[in-house]
């Protein structure tokens, strides 16, 4: 099997960068009707600024929604307005005071994961699910203790997925039956997959074929999951390895290609899935803005939506954006 090194990766991002071929370049303004970049409101009052991490789509209505870490304030945007508004407030709003992960559901319900907020704040809920309304519908406590509860895909079975980053790699699983919600432990891996450091379980998609899930460690080990059997497997990697997907923190899955944001490396990389999802062949690595540290996004009309985190500012500072990716 060949497997390119890490230098040879790297050597491809910075020519691809160079010769104006990269993937993490904003799309051009002729390419589409869409901003290249979307302002995102802030919290003026908070002292430390306002840091980002999830970004969730609501392809049926053309929306996104974008989470705040700092008070767990929720932003919403239209794909082809460059202005995002504030939609939900934080600081403690619906027991909120940080956010993470989001995605939405076919009926435009949006999908909260809530980071350590239930371990910082004792009692309070750990996920929120909301019309697209912004009406409550649930706030829900999943009695993990320690658990981060990171990012949240729902599959194809109507459930919402919620990765725990903590040392305990789980997965969390919100249904609703007959209008009442409910969140239950679905999966605790620890036999499986071995836990290193301050974040493990991060990014989180369902197949294309609704009878998986792709999960990445941020320790650059990429998982699959079978939904009916919860069988875990290692998605083999051919042309890379799991040091070249270290810092893997939002994941975007079209068909066979599998996007994987590179937080604080500024990379993103781009794999070719095998027609099982238990495997993955390189196809490229490009360098994103060195001055962004983008952490997750979402595929809308031909590009990714990456959010800006600021993560690598003590005190983040405006704009606040989310950015528009083209991909080749």
């Amino acid at each position: 099997m060949h497997r390119r090194s890490r230098s040879s990766i790297a050597s491809i991002a910075v020519t691809a960068f160079v010769m104006g071929l990269s993937l993490a370049l904003p799309a051009a303004a002729n390419a589409t009707a869409n901003p290249d970049v979307y302002a995102l409101p802030g919290d003026p009052g908070d002292p430390g600024g306002s840091k980002y991490e999830g970004i969730g789509l609501d392809e049926r209505r053309n929306l996104f929604y974008v989470s705040e870490t700092t008070g767990g304030e929720i932003s919403r945007g239209r794909v082809g307005d460059p202005q995002a508004a504030a939609w939900l407030d934080g600081d403690g709003k619906d027991g909120r005071f940080t956010a993470r992960g989001i995605d939405v559901d076919t009926a435009g319900r949006v999908f909260i994961a809530g980071g350590p907020n239930s371990t910082d704040h004792p009692g309070a809920p750990d996920l929120w699910v909301y019309s697209r309304d912004g009406e409550l519908l649930a706030a829900l406590n999943a009695g993990a203790t320690g658990a981060v509860f990171n990012d949240v895909t729902v599959a194809r079975d109507g459930a919402a997925y919620f990765t725990d980053s903590s040392l305990k790699p789980r997965i969390f699983r919100v249904v609703e039956r007959n209008g009442t919600w409910s969140v239950e432990l679905w999966l605790d891996a620890s036999d499986t997959i071995q836990t290193s450091g301050p974040f493990n379980l991060n990014g989180i998609v369902g197949t294309s074929d609704g009878r998986g899930l792709i999960v990445v460690q941020s320790t650059g080990a990429l998982w699959r999951i079978d939904l009916r059997s919860k069988n875990v497997v290692p998605v083999a990697l051919d042309g890379l390895t799991g040091a070249d997907l270290v810092g893997g923190d939002g994941i975007v899955l079209r068909g066979k290609k599998l996007y994987v944001v590179r937080n604080f490396q500024h990379v993103l990389v781009e794999l070719r899935m095998t027609d099982q999802f238990t495997g993955a062949s390189f196809v490229t690595s490009v360098a994103t803005d060195p001055a962004r540290v983008f952490t997750t996004a979402k595929y809308a009309h031909g590009r990714l939506l990456a959010v800006d985190s600021k993560f690598d500012e003590p005190v983040a500072a405006p704009p606040y954006q989310v950015v528009a990716l083209r991909l080749p």
